[in-house]
């Protein structure tokens, strides 16, 4: 969770995933330019019944902390159940997740006109992308409000909503089905970045890979990446903030092979070493798919390293299973893994199956992490005494293009900026190095 105050005007409260953060920057932005004053928005999580217990908990946090402030519940959990956020004691309104990124949706004198608390609409008619542009002069390095993810890099939403089911996943139902944010608007968005002084951008989304699949001529996301890099090219470095192994096309593969500032680094939606459990989930690939599809990225780009999602315990999944899973960590290289222990998800298919014991889907978890842990420190292994460029992210830390964090201690480089590091050592769950002058 993460509480970020607004010039004493408007608070945000982000639960879940990054693109609720960027997403919450945009409301914050559009609060504060309708003049609204004196609020908290609760922007929820409904990924699992623990991210819904949570949400619950911060609106009520907020209301006892808050107790003049005008509080505002939206996101995923308020879409999927407006009417149990709207009970709760001190809540003013709950917005559905299309209507939060309105530009005058938190303008107060229809905001507060009197009509019905719960403004929630139909997620699964929405057809088009709501503009979600953070408009900010500013630049990275500056002395300014920022986006919560960083001062470093720009997060640009490329797309909405999911079409896909996947047995675990109540998101489509707080989303909607996918939008895709036309080519065009997303170039000028990354070209008035860039111009701000930006040095990398991240695509991000819902499910990214099916970007393009509802605009004329089904666009790739591959075409995409290719035209904001031809037609910005004073962008150093783009990179993607996950994929679907199922919808890497072939034009995106190329530009992974072929382009240097297309950052060498994956983060995978895997999900399980198991195909029997990838199709219980309502996965589109197996594990020959996802072996097969890493080791032809490894062989155009060398230099690629992986992240991925893994889900513990997900029903039935016996012990051979769950092997099936640490072993391809290993056989991957996957060197960043989130590791999610499996909590069924009221109205999802997954809820109705065989539940694996609580102490088991615990214990997996962990083995997990130590095996992701094992695998992080023998890359780290492989970069000492290494140089690379890195992009500083305050307080003496950089990252790298794959995805590694440097620790820089004594550096007063500014966030945002790309700088030559050497990389002299490793800790837990990073380098350590020093600036090459």
């Amino acid at each position: 969770m993460y509480t970020r105050p607004e010039h004493n005007r408007v608070k945000t409260v982000t639960l879940g995933c990054r693109l609720n953060a960027y997403e919450s920057d945009v409301m914050a932005q559009n609060a504060n330019l309708s003049g609204l004053t004196d609020a908290v928005i609760i922007n929820s999580c409904a990924v699992t019944n623990e991210a819904v217990r949570a949400s619950r908990q911060a609106v009520r946090r907020a209301v006892k902390d808050n107790p003049d402030a005008k509080i505002i519940v939206t996101g995923c959990a308020a879409q999927v159940d407006p009417q149990s956020f709207a009970a709760i004691d001190g809540v003013t309104r709950v917005i559905g997740n299309d209507d939060k990124m309105g530009a005058q949706v938190f303008n107060p004198e229809t905001l507060f006109d009197g009509g019905e608390p719960i403004r929630v609409n139909d997620i699964m008619a929405v057809t088009e992308h709501a503009p979600q542009i953070l408009s900010n002069s500013f630049g990275p390095g500056a002395n300014a409000p920022r986006q919560t993810q960083s001062r470093s890099r720009a997060f640009v939403q490329v797309q909405n909503g999911c079409d896909h089911r996947c047995t675990f996943c109540i998101i489509p139902y707080g989303r909607g089905n996918s939008r895709s944010v036309p080519a065009g608007e997303v170039v000028a968005h990354v070209r008035q970045l860039s111009a701000q002084g930006y040095k990398e951008v991240v695509l991000t989304g819902v499910d990214i890979s099916s970007w393009g699949s509802d605009l004329p001529g089904q666009p790739p996301l591959g075409d995409l990446v290719r035209r904001i890099l031809k037609l910005v090219p004073d962008l150093p470095r783009i990179r993607l903030s996950s994929i679907d192994l199922a919808e890497i096309d072939p034009v995106l593969m190329d530009v992974i092979a072929h382009e240097p500032r297309f950052c060498p680094y994956l983060h995978l939606s895997l999900q399980h070493g198991d195909s029997l459990i990838l199709k219980r989930m309502k996965r589109r690939h197996s594990r020959d798919d996802a072996l097969a599809l890493t080791a032809k990225l490894r062989a155009a780009r060398p230099d690629i390293t992986f992240g991925a999602d893994i889900i513990a315990g997900f029903p039935t999944e016996t012990n051979e299973q769950f092997t099936q899973s640490l072993s391809i960590l290993e056989q991957i290289n996957i060197a960043w893994a989130h590791i999610f222990p499996f909590s069924p998800k009221d109205g999802t298919p997954a809820a109705r199956m065989p539940q694996i014991d609580g102490r088991i889907i615990k214990a997996r978890a962990k083995a997990l992490r130590e095996k992701a842990a094992h695998i992080r420190t023998a890359h780290f292994k492989t970069r000492v005494g290494g140089t690379d460029m890195a992009l500083i992210e305050g307080g003496g830390v950089g990252r790298l293009p794959d995805f590694t964090l440097v620790d820089l201690p004594g550096s007063d480089a500014l966030a945002g900026q790309l700088c030559k590091v050497h990389m002299t050592g490793y800790g837990k769950n990073n380098m350590t190095g020093e600036l090459v002058t």
